[in-house]
């Protein structure tokens, strides 16, 4: 029987607790598994719970512990300040690890192994203020699930963006909208916009609340009084506020969802919103910055000229759209 220094395997941890179950001394179990005495001793001396004894998989779990030694980040102080100083500046894992190793001519940290110490230092010391080293200021990596499942199933004659007619992807067709929220870091704080699509018009206003009935009402009191042809679709996500879209319906103006995980499909909106946080950032309390600021936020978005409009502004060019449907809307029936 020779000397061994290297670490016991699980199945011999499962061997040692069969044997030490049935009565075999340290000397016997030793000899089973071709072991030194001491090392069978050693083993059921620092790994034996206190009250269940010597179990296979507890005993794993203390030696794998006592083994590991830290990430490299926990280990090499100056490379952890660099990359916390870097990601505080705003930077991606991907751009910090990147960089590194533009500077070092080496790989020196992956991104992967920075989210490890970012979420593992929100678990460890239990605050939140770790996450906001991340891009997103997320808790958890990977997608957000809600219980129940996704809130698609708790809209009533939901119809999916498949169905949606041919001249509403085409942006050449007027009076085809999309409708999202914009929300901020205080609790219920909400901003509604609608967005023309084929003039990149916006609207914007900020509601008392994100009840579908409120939701449903602002939209109506946007769309109603335009013409027909300026009011053909809305496209929404599946968020619940946009579930009393049956109001709308019963107005003449066809809805249609984007599908599960897909908010892309209303681009749209997505790239004026985007455009619309320099105005109103998601940290802003809207209930410290001037009132008019929302609607004056809308006002210069809609009177900024746009490269696809050939640098017209969208308020130029749904002005011209409004004219053009009205004066269609207004001849008589041939």
């Amino acid at each position: 029987m020779g000397d061994r220094y290297d670490q016991l395997s699980l199945e011999e941890r499962c061997t040692i607790a069969r044997l030490r179950e049935a009565g075999q001394s340290i000397r016997q179990i030793a000899s089973a598994v071709d072991r030194t005495p001491s090392t069978i001793s050693r083993e059921l001396r620092r790994n034996s719970g206190s009250t269940l004894g010597y179990q296979p998989g507890y005993a794993e779990e203390q030696a794998r512990a006592r083994r590991w030694s830290g990430t490299r980040l926990e280990r090499d102080d100056p490379l952890r300040q660099t990359v916390l100083d870097r990601l505080a500046a705003g930077w991606s894992p991907e751009q910090v690890a990147g960089r590194l190793a533009l500077e070092a001519g080496r790989k020196v940290v992956s991104h992967e192994t920075i989210y490890r110490f970012i979420y593992a230092q929100i678990r460890r010391t239990n605050e939140g203020r770790w996450r906001l080293y991340l891009p997103r200021a997320k808790f958890k990596r990977g997608w957000r699930r809600r219980r129940g499942g996704s809130p698609a199933l708790h809209i009533k004659g939901r119809v999916p963006i498949a169905q949606r007619p041919a001249a509403a992807a085409d942006r050449a067709n007027p009076g085809h909208w999309e409708g999202d929220t914009m929300l901020f870091a205080a609790y219920g704080q909400v901003v509604l916009a609608a967005h023309e699509r084929s003039s990149r018009a916006t609207l914007l206003i900020r509601q008392p609340g994100k009840t579908a009935a409120q939701v449903a009402r602002q939209l109506e009191q946007w769309l109603l009084p335009l013409p027909p042809a300026l009011r053909q679709t809305i496209t929404f996500d599946n968020g619940t506020e946009f579930a009393d879209h049956a109001h709308l319906q019963r107005q003449g103006i066809r809805t249609f969802f984007c599908d599960v995980r897909a908010p892309w499909q209303r681009g749209g909106i997505e790239n004026a919103i985007g455009r619309l946080r320099q105005y109103l950032p998601r940290k802003a309390d809207l209930d410290r910055i001037p009132p008019d600021l929302v609607e004056a936020s809308a006002r210069a978005y809609n009177n900024t000229p746009r490269k696809c409009l050939a640098y017209k502004t969208p308020a130029e060019a749904f002005q011209l759209l409004h004219f053009k449907c009205e004066s269609t809307s207004r001849l008589p029936p041939g």
